[in-house]
Order: C-alpha cells, then structure tokens, then sequence
C-alpha cells in the first residue's frame, strides 16, 4: 500500500510530493513541527499539540494557517488505514527567494505524514534508558527555546553523541549548569516522594505529555515541583524518567554509565506509568 500524505491542500502519495528549493524550511529551518502519537485511530490530546503549533507558529511570524488541521491528521490516519500511528505535521513559513527575506514568503508550506508506530517492548521499560550529559548547551534564552523548530540540528547533534557513547538519550544542561531536557523528552526527577521537573524558564519544551504527568501527580497525591535541578541532584536522586509523545513515559536509570538509585525503574514512576495508560485510553476510547 503506497503511504499517502497531507501536502499544501490535498493527500497525495508520499512519491509525488516535491518541496520547492527555495522554500525556507529547506533553506533555513524555518519552520515548526509537531510530533504525536494516535492509539485506535484517535491522536492524543490533539489539541494541545495544534494548540503550541500555533502558538509558535505566531511568535516566528508564520501566517495563519487557515485549514483545519484537526481533519487534516484525521483524514491522513484514514487515507492510510492507521490505528497506532505516528504523526508529524511540518509547517514551513514557505517559498522564498534566495537572499534570506521572510517578506518573500506569502503562504506556508503544510506536510503531514503518519506512519504505523511500533513502540518499545515492555522489556525496555523494565530496564529503562541510558543517558549521557550532551556537551551541548541548551539557552535558556534563544528564541527558539520552547518552540518546537524544524531548526532541530542541536537535537540532533545531541542525540548523535549519545548514540556514539551507547546511550539512549542526551541530557542537556543550560547556561547556568542547570538540566534543561533531553535531546527529545522532558525530564523528572524523584526524591523522597515529590515529583520535580526542570521549569518552562530553565530553556525547555513545553511538552505535552509533562503537562499530562504534572496533573496526573495531583490525582495521586504527588506534589510536583517545577525548579532549577542540579547534575549533581540526579545522581543522588531515588527516581527519574523522561516523557515524550512517544515513549510517553520512561524510566531513566543510569547516566553517564552510573546508577540512578538502584539502576531499576522506581515504584513511583511505575504509578505514573500506570495512571497515563489509563488517562489515554479514556481520553482516545482505545482498548
């Protein structure tokens, strides 16, 4: 079955579709993008995903995008008959000529693409991931901190060392010295009961499956603490775990080739763990 996708006004199969050279996505890395994950055909909490997308869309001058993206990732999950599915919407700011000028681009370039998404065997879960500390530097204070930017090199860059040391993510630590992330999710720590979490402030992406893991920790009676965390703090922490759309959330269990606490998932992120499984299947109706 070919794989159909969304491109500027219509599915078409992923062969036809051709992205002009000037376009400043391609030029530059001027564009947004959003990552999500459907479970029965039914994309979790879109909205808040469409919702930063816009957002974000607004901050680096991206006209509006008038179409409705909510039918837009439905109609691709239909068009290539996905129930678990990964889905990447990419918005560019568009065509342009070839001296860098934004005046230039009138209308933004729409890609989404959805493909079946396999996710990790229970086994990884159990042993959790590997991290190393990224040489790379996260700023707190860039314009592209909190927005989620095809400009993804620095990501990428820190996810390849991570790769090269034998290691499943990077994190990264901002100007001040304090965690930031990790290459591609949000980090939590805990100690002595109380969930913690680098603040939006610190240079993080404001991600959607954070936000789900802070409320679910209320109707736990977890209180969760949103502060500057220390390196020093992670290692001597009793718990850690990271979250993103896909992996949503994984235990951290060893960094730079050291324990966390025991070296195994702790039983606190296991209820967490737990508790996400059953907020999404209520929120997509998936069985």
């Amino acid at each position: 079955m070919k794989q159909i996708v969304y491109f500027n006004g219509k599915l078409v199969p992923l062969s036809q579709v051709s992205i002009s050279p000037l376009d400043y996505g391609f030029l530059y890395g001027y564009g947004l993008f959003e990552t999500m994950r459907a479970y029965g055909g039914r994309v979790f909490r879109l909205d808040k995903h469409l919702s930063r997308l816009t957002g974000s869309a607004e901050k680096l001058g991206i006209p509006a995008i008038t179409l409705d993206l909510k039918e837009v990732v439905t109609s691709t999950l239909e068009a290539n008959k996905l129930s678990d599915a990964r889905i990447r919407i990419t918005v560019s700011i568009g065509e342009g000529g070839m001296a860098p000028d934004t005046c230039q681009c009138r209308k933004p370039t729409v890609l989404v693409v959805a493909e079946h998404y396999k996710h990790h065997p229970e086994s990884v879960y159990k042993a959790g991931f590997k991290a190393i500390v990224s040489s790379l530097v996260r700023y707190s204070h860039s314009p592209l901190s909190g927005i989620k930017s095809a400009n993804y090199l620095e990501n990428m860059l820190a996810k390849q060392e991570a790769s090269a040391a034998g290691a499943d993510e990077a994190l990264r630590l901002n100007e001040k010295g304090s965690i930031a992330e990790a290459s591609m999710s949000n980090i939590f720590l805990i100690a002595d009961g109380k969930l913690i979490t680098p603040p939006l402030e610190s240079g993080i992406l404001p991600g959607i499956t954070r936000e789900a893991v802070i409320e679910l920790s209320s109707r736990l009676d977890i209180s969760a603490t949103e502060r500057d965390i220390t390196l020093k703090e992670l290692f001597q922490t009793q718990e850690a775990f990271l979250t993103n759309s896909l992996i949503e959330i994984m235990p951290l269990t060893k960094i730079d080739d050291k324990p966390i606490a025991s070296g195994k998932p702790g039983v606190v992120t296991e209820r967490l763990r737990a508790k996400y499984k059953r907020l999404v299947m209520y929120e997509t109706g998936a069985v």
